[in-house]
């Protein structure tokens, strides 16, 4: 069976950038010359000219003694302002000359990305733009550095060790790595052999650039590439059709400007120069023929490549993965599909062009940007935890109504909470565990197990399964995959399944991490053994955490138990019904065998073989959820030895162990990982190597931070009452622009945009009135797009936004940026939504607790304002945003709490006719609020009209459903109508 492994940048087997061929340099003109001069004027004045000014007239920046106790007891003069403008001018010459020092050894070297100088953004661009007009009159050292640098070796000599190890590493990868190091060996051969278009022949030279690998933070992008070899970023979009659709060294293809990744060959425009260039003539006699025969193949690489190269990498696969022991290989790669579907997993964050001005804003965690299925759970869960803590506030569970404001986050939770809404993938989430749950029936209707499945892979939007062993023909929609033990799903036939009421079949699935473009999930509770895990504690730490909270929180599993031994007792509270934290590796084994026995006699009294004969056909409804074991603490040689007797049949009882050890030999493993310090997850027996799925120690504060503020049982005074945006409610506090969105969505004070960005700005506009303690740019974009765009879009539709909203009377802009790079409103910018809190609290916390009448006119005019619910009339498939959002259980709450107020302040003189019209205008957006029922009945009671409060008691059955109605609404209508029984069943 043909597998593959993706090769590490790293490695010592890795090919090298690129091949050193001869180089022809352009003939320069006159302007070339010209520009360098001035460049070099301009480089000699900023570099030597200042500082000889600046010594001259100011003296040196630094003193000639240190004495800091003298210099506090002086006065403050202007002399004082002038030394200290004067040490601030040379900090701004040294950072401009440290730029040009960083610009220069990049251009001259040729390798790599040049480095950024901190907070020099702009000096950093002028810089650059001087030393390449200087370097343009010249050869360019950078140009022949790749040939000095490989002196002496041949285009086999650079290539035959990636061969080499591809043919010496043990495991199942053995044919995919010689395609592996096939397509390396393509990549240097394609970066200077590939054919001119003819507008670089034109110019006499056709260049090319290859894609370099991550360095830190920092990713290539179009954008980037553009801005150091063509001089402007935007003509990004001139590389993208230049390459687009080309097939790729790795046999992938350029569909989006936005996803490119390393080691990707990039046709330049014929203008493009630079030290990271490789260029090659039209007509160099010292090319041999083999290369320009190899030149033109790649020209003509179109449709027909990639589908040769997959022809060869399937293969008849006769490796089975029987015997007991877990292989998981990585499936075989489709191309990318088009803007028109969306995969399975989001573009990561890292993925999407960004221009280096914006880097000020990318202070969000990248563990969880780069980990959509964690996110996307995480940030469920979270809603789900502060939804019930509003509802138990406001029905009194919890010793009383405590308000229905949530926390807002601050500092490290809410970076996390901008990095889960920037990150999740909810969507892929959906289609996973529908395309699993649909598996499950579809199989249970031919009377067929569950397959037993070791990993899952999403890759380019499908969904591969590797089983453990061949299994027959998959059910439609299902295909086979590369071989029998794969079974694949296309995101099309994904998107047709529905909801299904069956056992989630795969439940102990959780993702490790990512393998070029694919996502690897395992089975941990399919192992027949325990998966170790070696390396430095904290990295484990790191990788046990992620496990943990994404167990915990996924949305394809039902029920499970998870427990953690050695971390993690913090973690619980993400989900305190599945986790459960021990003290130890002794409770830990007690606990196990005992659980052990259990689950042996419940399988043989039930008649089946393992739990997956339990999660479908009749005996669907017994669940079999599994049992995970997370043990990050190193068991004794003893302890290893019983827990591997223990993990012997834990595949077949739905048990799965996940160990730490630091030594990297442990008992019993039928997967042996490591995680290394540069956050690489390695299987080399399997031939895995992964970019690992982490949750370092800070980023696992910040989240159970967040759902320890959400629990409603946090602190003495739970969850605060007052708004975090009040409006000036009197006359004189007349906003600029009012938006009305409790109901139909309109906007007063500004015109209305031309063009079809109208509905995209409206929706900003009102993302940020939500949110008016400010929302991240990122999270912005990727409300508003949620796969992917690139920044200078992004930017465009933010100028779009400032330029409608306008300035206040005073010039200052309307859409502001704070001091940590989030978008906030000026508070001339109000909703109804701002208006309607702002009433409710100064009527029950402010003016109106004084003053009768003021609480009773502020809460009427509160009640006028509901016109619906929420952006009544948002258009199909926008606004998708608001599932992560809470607002959609604080609004009917908040409507509910008025109304009920409004009906207490009128049945307090005794006008029941009143308070029924309160609570009914207040049930037509909160029409499930039991409190407003049971208010209902009081008021209606008070009437003295039994006949009214017969046809109410129906009404209320009518709307409860076949759930009937609420014990305590039950328990009212017995005591102001013991009749009430009858009564309904006689009027019919």
């Amino acid at each position: 069976m043909p597998r593959r492994r993706s090769p590490s940048p790293s490695s010592s087997t890795a090919p090298r950038n690129r091949t050193p061929q001869p180089v022809r340099v352009r003939q320069r003109t006159f302007g070339d010359f010209v520009k360098a001069f001035l460049a070099f004027v301009a480089l000699a004045v900023l570099l030597v000219g200042v500082p000889v000014a600046l010594a001259m007239t100011a003296g040196w920046p630094f003193p000639e003694t240190f004495e800091p106790l003298e210099w506090l007891k002086q006065d403050i003069s202007v002399s004082t302002f002038l030394s200290i403008l004067t040490f601030v001018v040379w900090l701004a010459w040294a950072q401009f000359t440290a730029c040009v020092l960083v610009e220069m050894k990049a251009a001259l070297s040729g390798v790599g990305v040049p480095g950024r100088v901190p907070g020099a953004g702009p000096s950093q661009l002028l810089a650059r733009q001087l030393v390449a007009a200087l370097l343009l009159v010249g050869a360019t050292a950078a140009s022949f550095t790749p040939s000095l640098a490989q002196l002496g070796q041949t285009y086999d000599d650079n290539q035959r060790p990636t061969v080499a190890a591809a043919q010496q590493t043990p495991g199942l990868f053995a044919q995919q790595q010689e395609q592996a190091a096939g397509a390396a060996a393509a990549v240097a051969e394609q970066a200077s052999h590939t054919e001119a278009t003819p507008a670089a022949k034109k110019q006499g030279d056709t260049k090319f650039y290859r894609i370099q690998p991550p360095e830190g933070r920092h990713h290539d992008s179009l954008w980037e590439i553009a801005e150091r070899h063509l001089g402007d970023g935007r003509r990004y979009k001139e590389i993208f059709e230049l390459n687009k659709d080309r097939a790729q060294p790795d046999g992938s293809r350029l569909s989006e400007a936005s996803l490119i990744r390393p080691g990707w060959i990039m046709e330049m425009p014929g203008d493009a120069r630079g030290g990271d260039l490789v260029e090659m003539p039209d007509d160099a006699p010292e090319v041999s023929p083999e290369v320009r025969r190899q030149i033109s193949d790649y020209a003509r690489t179109g449709d027909g490549a990639h589908e040769q190269g997959g022809d060869q990498a399937q293969g008849s696969g006769d490796e089975g993965s029987g015997g007991g022991t877990a292989h998981v290989d990585l499936p075989q790669q489709r191309p990318a599909p088009g803007t028109g579907h969306a995969d399975l997993q989001r573009p990561a964050p890292d993925q999407v062009a960004t221009p280096a001005q914006d880097s000020s804003s990318f202070g969000l965690p990248e563990a969880l940007l780069t980990a959509p299925l964690l996110a996307a759970g995480l940030l469920g869960a979270l809603g789900h935890r502060r939804r019930q803590a509003l509802w138990q506030s406001a029905f009194a569970g919890i010793g009383g109504r405590r308000g229905m404001e949530p926390p807002t986050p601050t500092g490290d939770a809410l970076d996390v909470q901008d990095a889960l809404l920037v990150g999740a993938d909810p969507e892929g989430v959906r289609l996973l565990d529908r395309s699993l749950r649909g598996l499950a029936a579809s199989l249970a209707a031919e009377s067929r197990p569950l397959p037993t499945v070791y990993a899952a892979w999403m890759s380019n939007g499908d969904l591969h399964l590797q089983l453990a062993q061949p299994s027959g023909k998959p059910p439609s929609p299902w295909q086979l995959g590369q071989d029998q033990t794969f079974w694949m799903l296309a995101r099309a036939d994904a998107e047709t399944y529905e909801d299904v009421d069956t056992a989630a079949p795969y439940p102990g699935l959780v993702s490790l991490g990512t393998m070029d473009d694919s996502r690897l999930l395992l089975n941990l509770e399919s192992v027949p053994g325990i998966v170790s895990l070696s390396g430095r504690e904290e990295d484990r730490a790191a990788v046990f955490a992620s496990v943990a909270a994404e167990l915990a929180t996924n949305g394809w599993s039902d029920r499970m138990t998870i427990t953690l031994v050695g971390f993690g007792e913090d973690l619980t509270a993400l989900a305190p019904s599945r986790l459960r934290h021990l003290d130890g590796i002794e409770a830990l084994i007690e606990t196990m065998e005992a659980e052990t026995r259990q689950r042996r006699g419940a399988l043989g009294a039930a008649g089946h073989d393992s739990v997956l004969t339990g999660r479908t056909g009749p005996a669907q409804h017994t669940r079999w959820a599994p049992h995970l074991v997370l043990l990050a603490a190193e068991p004794s040689p003893e302890d290893a030895m019983t827990l591997a007797e223990l993990a012997a049949d834990a595949s077949r009882l739905g048990i799965g162990y996940l160990v730490g050890t630091g030594s990297g030999d442990l008992p019993g493993a039928a997967w042996e990982m490591e995680i290394t310090g540069e956050g690489r997850l390695l299987a080399p027996l399997l031939g895995l190597e992964l970019d690992a799925q982490l949750l370092p120690a800070a980023e696992r504060r910040a989240v159970v931070e967040l759902f320890t503020d959400a629990d409603p049982e946090h602190g003495p005074d739970g969850p605060g009452t007052t708004p975090p945006f009040l409006v000036d409610i009197s006359e004189q506090g007349r906003p600029a622009v009012y938006a009305r969105l409790v109901g139909p969505y309109e906007i007063i004070g500004l015109e209305t945009p031309d063009g079809e960005r109208s509905a995209l700005l409206h929706e900003a506009l009102a993302l940020l009135l939500l949110h008016r303690e400010g929302v991240h740019p990122r999270v912005l974009s990727s409300a508003l797009w949620p796969r992917g765009v690139t920044d200078d879009v992004r930017e465009a539709l933010l100028d779009r936004l400032r330029d409608w909203l306008g300035t206040d009377p005073d010039g200052t802009p309307r859409l502001r940026t704070d001091d940590a790079g989030r978008l906030t409103l000026a508070k001339s910018v109000v909703s109804d939504l701002d208006v309607l809190r702002s009433l409710y609290h100064e009527a029950t916390q402010g003016k109106g607790v004084d003053s009768r009448a003021v609480r009773g006119r502020l809460l009427t005019d509160a009640l006028v304002l509901v016109r619906g619910p929420l952006l009544a009339d948002r258009p199909e498939g926008r606004y998708r945003w608001l599932t992560h959002e809470i607002v959609d259980a604080q609004l009917p709450l908040l409507v509910a709490d008025t109304g009920l107020a409004l009906a207490e302040f009128h049945m307090e003189k005794n006008r029941a006719e009143k308070a029924i019209e309160a609570l009914n205008a207040a049930l037509r957006t909160a029409p499930s609020d039991e409190r407003l029922w049971n208010e209902l009945l009081r008021a209606t009671h008070a009437l003295d009209d039994p006949e009214r409060l017969t046809a109410l008691a129906s009404d209320l059955m009518t709307r409860s459903g076949a759930r009937g109605l609420p014990p305590r609404t039950e328990a009212l209508l017995d005591e102001l109508l013991p009749t009430w029984r009858d009564a309904v069943a006689a009027a019919g």
